[in-house]
This record gives C-alpha cells, structure tokens and sequence, in this order.
C-alpha cells in the first residue's frame, strides 16, 4: 500500500481522493501525530481527535483562499501535515522548528495566529466582514471546542455574527458529548437533510407559496416555523445557537468522513452564520489517549507502544506542587481561604485544594475575567480568595483587575505560575509580561520569590496583607530546599543581599537569583567580587537596600526573566533616577521580540539571560572600564 501522506504537499492532492484513500490517509495522519509527539511532546488527544473533520475540511474547502482558523490550536497538527509540513513535522515545538500552534509566518495555510482560547469566532468574523468589504467569495471556517465556548469572548462573536449576518461557518468541536446511536443517527440524518440544496429551495418554496395563500398564509408561514423549530429543538441543542442568529446544523459524528463533506459541502453556499455541531473523541485511534484524555492533552515525550509517561526523575517538587500543597495546608487553619481556577485546576496544582475543599473550590471554566471579578466579590464577603493562573492568562483580564481588585483595595491574592519562559508552548505561553503590567496597578504588591521556600513565604505573606497581591513563580522543579520549617510572613518591600562584592553588583528577582549567584562562582574564580542581592519585590522596591547598594559599586547590573520594557529594571532605573543617582546600569531581561520554542535552558542561553551572559557582560564591562582609566 502507498504512503498517501508523502505525496502530500498540499490541500489540493485531497481533491482527487476517493472515500477508501481519505480513511487511509486519516490512518497515516494518526500514526505520524502519535510517533511524533511521542518524541517531542505537544497537544496529541486533540489533533487525534478531529483527523477526519480536518480531512472533511480540506477536502470540501480550498486552502489558502478559504480561511481556516483553529480556536487554540491545539487540533491543528493534522492541518500542519495536510499543508505541506510532513518533512518538517519531526521538529514540532523545538528550537528553530515548527510552532505547535497555526502560525502565519509559518505557512499560508495558517490563517490566524492563535495560542489563547475563544478567539477564533472573533477573528473569523472579522475576515468575513473584509471579504465583504472587498466583494471577494471566499469562505471562513472557524473550528472551536466546547471548552473554548465557556469564554465570554467567544459569546461575544457569536452575537455580533448573528447581528451582521455575514457568511461565516463555525463548526463546534465537542468532544466531550457522548451520543448514543439512535439520537446521533436521528440527528445525522435531519442535519444533512436539512442542510441540502434541494431542503432549503423546497422550504423557500414553500414558504413562498404560503405567503400567498389569501387570508391566512402568513400564519400558516408562522406555524410551520414553530413546527420546524419544535422538531429540531427536541432533538438537537440547536435552539441557543439559532437564537443568536445562526442556522444550526447537528450534532454530527466528527469521524464519520462520508457524513462530514456531504454536510460541509451543503453548508459551503448558505449564506449567512452557520454552525455545525461536531462530535469527536479525543485521543481518536490510540488507545491510551482514548483512556485518559486529561493526560494526553498536552503531554511530555512518551513510549509510543505502551502509551506510558515516563515517571518523574526524583528530585525536588515542581514549583506547582509546592503551591497546591501549601495552600492546602493553609485552608485547614484559615477557612476564608477559596481557590479559582480558570479550567486548569490541575496545571495550575488544584485538584488536592479541590478534593480537600469542595466547597471552597471554583473552577470558572476559560473565563479569566470572570474569574478575577469573581474573586472579588468572594472578598467583599471577607473571603481570601487565592486566583491561580498561568501567567500569560492574566494579560486576559488585566482590566479586571485594575478596576474591580485593585481600585477598591480588596485582598485577592494572584498566583502566577509559569512566570517566565515556559519552553515548547513558544510566544503565546511564555509569561514575560507580567512585572511590566502589573507593577503601575496602585495598591498592588508584586512578588517574585527566587526559591519554592520563598515561594510559601509569599503566600503567607500574601494572604495576611490586606490588600492585592501577586506572586509568580516558574514552570519547573525548585532547588530541593526543605520545607518543613514554620513559614514567616516577609516584610513588604524588602530585599535581602545574599553575597557581598565591591566590584559590581546584581539586583535580580525570581529565576535570575540563581543564575546571578552561579554567575558570582566563576566570576570569583577570575578575582572579580560580585554583590548579588534578591530584591524580592517589584513593587514596592526596596529602595533603602538599593540606594545603598548603588552608592557602594562602580558597576550595577538588574536581571528579570522578564521584558525589560517597564520590568524590574526599569524601576531600579527610576528608582536611580528620581534620587539623583548616576552609575553604569546593564539591565538583563527579555529583549523587545517574541521568544520562540525552545527548552527554558536554550531559550536563555539565545537571548543572554542566563549565567554565562551575565559574566560575559560584567567582564566586558569592567575591561572597558579599567581601559579607559588607563
């Protein structure tokens, strides 16, 4: 039998595949998604999932003329491999590869960055409405999960869709339905019927012919409109869909080929918004995804034949485990404490707070804003409301917070995990931009802890301070440190000096405390004394410690594993400047472009944030100084 996936090198090669060729070829899809992420990690049970609805798509639609935009992008693996990308799949999520997510830049094929939730419907809107503008025929398919859908955002373009009336498709990926033979086949059968040429012209027709019966036509136009939505109402959950505008058509067996292009190619001319109601199964194909979805969502390298994860390698807690664990442990003496979640309770260490808690326990679903605005009424009511987020999710509800936590001082703490580069999951995950947004909020303390002791620290401190207050802390194992000890709340605002130096000095927060104090080793093995000191908070600076540590060095160095755009260096700067203080100042941060994939060891090594970085740039430093004394 012939490898069809080698010779594909575009949509177009499926135009002339029969029904036998697109089911073999769905084969390959699955085995090459499988052994490739086996070896390099991503997003498998959902790329499994909708290999047939990609194939539908691809088949009945043309691409690139036709825009498809995957919500997320996690189920686009398969797209990537139907477009062109088959030779280079093999570096999917590694330095220099292919993103794991649709990426513009990557392939004309990729119609919209994406990386967060919900946006899809939003950006396919748009695309249709400037086709419109242009008088163009092209056609916009947006393929959204039912998790995406809990997203205001993603209710939001659905109302202006029905409002504007644009040609626009929107197919529902739900693979958390199940649909049992008869409803499904029922379904089936009046979605395709429904949505066919000769159904829709016979229910003009007719509603023409209606009109003009003398008298009582309109009315009986009217009562066979009930009668329609009646009957799909009671067998389908078409009616909230049809509310807002769209012609509504499922549910559907998302691996039933035959079935997905004779609806797509009778909904391809409808005009106006429509959506298909799509039932997949995630991890479609192999087993082990099949069996445990939550795991092969997004997993690491895995045995291929067996399906298993390797086990953690011993070694000390993941930053993540250290904060679900000491939260808990906090909830048993202080019953103000509640957890939020935003559909991540586990990435985010939960589920032991939710076990242990039920009751003081929420998960919002994709709805960040909501969750934040959530908290806040919780402490309103004189609650402790602990939001745990990943970092680059905040930037979702930055208003939020601005104005319903923080203008009313109201104490919500934010648990900020991933902060930082976060690896493979590349630009849209990295969480780099928190210290910058966050610092200017009034009323706001903001905390990056260096180690998972400092980490419970803050927590503490966190929920004794009567006010906001944000903490992140990095994806990844902390230092193995113990942490039996009783936790001390930390005084705000102040740093600690962790090695004395008179030849330079280094200010840093977070991750770059320990890269600053290996940077101080090999830097002592050339004779060159290094202060470093961790300044803990961002907000409110430590000003005392860092005037005086200023008024001692000749050479001050910052470092943040964040933009130095407005971050921590920036502060220090202001800092400086508002006192009149002038001395060298080399700021280490993330520099002004989006960080790619990559390991967090190769992504710091490229853009110079880590050990070695720092000694190249203080030895040049202090070389050109001793020259230009000479």
């Amino acid at each position: 039998m012939s490898k069809l996936l080698t010779n594909q090198t575009s949509p177009a090669d499926l135009k002339s595949m029969d029904l036998p060729q697109l089911k073999q070829l769905a084969g390959e899809l699955r085995e090459t998604i499988i052994s490739t992420v086996a070896k390099n990690g991503g997003h498998l049970g959902s790329s499994l999932g909708v290999v047939e609805l990609t194939i539908a798509i691809h088949k009945v639609f043309n691409s690139p003329q036709d825009r498809v935009i995957w919500d997320v992008g996690h189920q686009a693996y398969g797209h990537k491999l139907l477009t062109g990308r088959l030779d280079s799949f093999k570096t999917l999520r590694q330095l220099d590869g292919l993103s794991g997510f649709p990426k513009r830049k990557e392939s004309e094929h990729d119609a919209f960055d994406v990386g967060h939730s919900s946006t899809s419907i939003s950006a396919a809107l748009g695309m249709s409405a400037g086709i419109d503008i242009q008088q163009g025929d092209e056609r916009v398919i947006a393929v959204i999960g039912d998790g995406s859908l809990t997203a205001g955002m993603a209710f939001e373009a659905l109302n202006h869709a029905g409002h504007l009336k644009k040609n626009l498709i929107v197919i529902l990926n739900d693979n958390e339905m199940s649909i049992s033979p008869n409803v499904g086949a029922i379904s089936s059968f009046l979605s395709r019927k429904m949505s066919s040429d000769l159904f829709l012209r016979f229910k003009k027709e007719t509603e023409n012919l209606l009109n003009h019966v003398p008298g009582f036509g309109k009315d009986l136009v009217n009562l066979a409109k009930r009668a329609e939505e009646s009957l799909k109402g009671f067998i389908t959950p078409g009616m909230l869909f049809e509310a807002f505008g769209f012609d509504y058509f499922g549910p559907l067996d998302g691996h039933n080929l035959l079935e997905m292009i004779e609806t797509l190619k009778n909904v391809r001319n409808i005009k106006g918004p429509v959506l298909l109601h799509v039932g997949t199964r995630k991890g479609k194909g192999y087993a082990p995804a099949e069996a445990d979805p939550t795991t092969f969502h997004g997993v690491g390298p895995f045995d291929r034949e067996t399906g298993k994860v390797p086990a953690a390698k011993p070694g000390p807690a993941s930053y993540t485990s250290v904060f679900g664990q000491t939260l808990v442990e906090m909830a048993k003496t202080d019953e103000r404490i509640v957890a939020i979640s935003a559909a991540m309770p586990a990435g985010t260490g939960l589920c032991g707070f939710a076990e242990e808690f039920p009751d003081r326990f929420f998960d919002v679903g994709i709805a960040e804003q909501h969750a934040v605005t959530f908290a806040a009424g919780l402490a309103c009511r004189g609650l402790r409301p602990v939001v745990a987020l990943y970092s680059t999710f905040l930037q979702r509800a930055y208003d939020n917070l601005l104005h319903d936590v923080c203008l009313q001082n109201l104490p919500v703490s934010f648990a900020l995990d991933r902060g930082g580069l976060v690896g493979a999951d590349g630009p849209t995950h990295h969480g780099v931009f928190d210290l910058s947004f966050l610092r200017h909020v009034p009323n706001l303390v903001l905390m990056a802890p260096r180690n998972e002791l400092e980490l419970k620290r803050a927590m503490k401190t966190a929920l004794e301070f009567d006010g906001p207050f944000a903490y992140r802390y990095p994806r990844g194992n902390g230092e193995g440190l113990s942490l039996a000890q009783p936790v001390e709340v930390l005084p705000i605002g102040k740093g600690e000096i962790l090695r004395e130096g008179k030849d330079a000095a280094i200010i840093a927060v977070g991750t770059m405390v320990a890269e600053a104090m290996s940077a101080a080793d090999t830097l002592a093995r050339q004779g060159i004394e290094l202060l470093v000191a961790d300044a803990r908070f961002i907000k409110p600076l430590d000003a005392e410690m860092i005037l005086d540590i200023a008024g001692r060095v000749p050479l001050l160095l910052t470092g943040e594993e964040n933009v130095l755009q407005g971050g921590f260096g920036s502060a220090v700067l202001e800092l400086l400047a508002d006192n009149g203080l002038n001395l060298p100042v080399i700021r280490i941060g993330i520099p002004d472009h989006f960080v790619e994939q990559g390991t967090q060891a190769e992504l710091r090594e490229r853009i110079e944030i880590d050990a070695a970085a720092i000694v190249r740039r203080i030895s040049t430093a202090l070389e050109h100084k001793s020259r230009s004394q000479v």
